[in-house]
């Protein structure tokens, strides 16, 4: 029986990265996270020790700051784009390089009524991703966002479900729904107004999650990535992780107290995890997903 290299990469993970950008003291701010993964003809290092075709993760991250430097960062799949198509064109022995940038959110501090004009506050939680894949003369572009909390206190039953000999939990006909989405969408072709793209994307998973009536949280899914899919022809599939954020109403009686849906006990653990794919039925296969988003 022979033992031989299977799969493998490597990178630099969570290059943290503050772009500003002066324009008549009127200051633009980027935040970003940047993770780079590097893989093709690396099998002497593993099986020798040879570095010879190694970049070092620290070169990685250097190149991170100096493009940065060289132009600003545009919308993150740009960056992305312009990081991994790098390493694949002046790195030989890189086959494939695979970009990650997260954005944190900064809104300007408003004075009088008025933005500042270098004054920023943390704009919450959520957080916009890009992931580019390319290899020589192919890239593949991943958008999406990462903790976008949502809560809609009507809207949502669930009842009809499956019971075995464990189930104690009671169908109900209106509760409150609540979960923090991670979404990925895949685009079919590498140009896009960026932009214009990410906020219609989320634009759609908003309004979709707000105004669908929901039987459960995997038909809420399935309707959001289906909504993102026919406003967006330059999406081929996405990917949606929703766990359940449950709320207990409380019980209320030991104190001689009506409880109409107005008190509820919010529970972080254990909670429900929702995952699911909605595609197009033409959508590529493509390695796009091969860092684990």
């Amino acid at each position: 029986m022979g033992i031989v290299l299977g799969d493998n990469r490597y990178g630099k993970a969570e290059t943290r990265l503050v772009r500003v950008t002066r324009r008549d003291g009127h200051h633009e701010l980027r935040d970003l996270n940047v993770s780079i993964a590097l893989s093709g003809d690396f099998e002497a290092v593993h099986l020798r020790g040879d570095n010879a075709s190694v970049l070092p993760t620290d070169s990685q991250k250097n190149t991170v700051y100096a493009l940065a430097a060289e132009a600003p960062v545009g919308e993150v799949e740009e960056f992305a784009l312009r990081l991994a198509r790098h390493f694949v064109a002046t790195s030989g022995p890189v086959r494939r390089a695979v970009a990650r940038v997260e954005e944190f959110g900064w809104a300007r501090i408003s004075v009088a009524g008025a933005p500042h004009p270098h004054a920023f506050r943390r704009d919450g939680s959520e957080r916009r991703v890009a992931v580019v894949t390319c290899e020589a003369g192919v890239a593949w572009v991943v958008s999406g966002l990462d903790d976008l909390v949502v809560l809609k206190t009507t809207g949502s039953e669930f009842h009809g479900f499956a019971r075995d000999r464990y189930t104690t939990l009671e169908e109900t006909r209106d509760r409150i729904l609540a979960t923090a989405v991670t979404a990925r969408w895949l685009h079919r072709a590498p140009e896009a107004n960026w932009a214009e793209s990410f906020a219609e994307s989320r634009r759609a998973l908003l309004e979709t999650f707000a105004g669908h009536h929901s039987l459960s949280l995997q038909q809420t899914l399935y309707e959001m990535g289906r909504a993102l899919l026919e406003g967006r022809p330059e999406v081929a599939e996405v990917r949606l992780t929703m766990p359940n954020r449950h709320h207990f109403a409380v019980d209320l009686a030991p104190f001689g107290l009506a409880n109409d849906g107005e008190v509820f006990f919010a529970a972080d653990r254990p909670y429900g995890l929702i995952e699911g794919t909605v595609r197009r039925d033409d959508a590529p296969a493509a390695p796009a997903w091969v860092w684990e988003v």
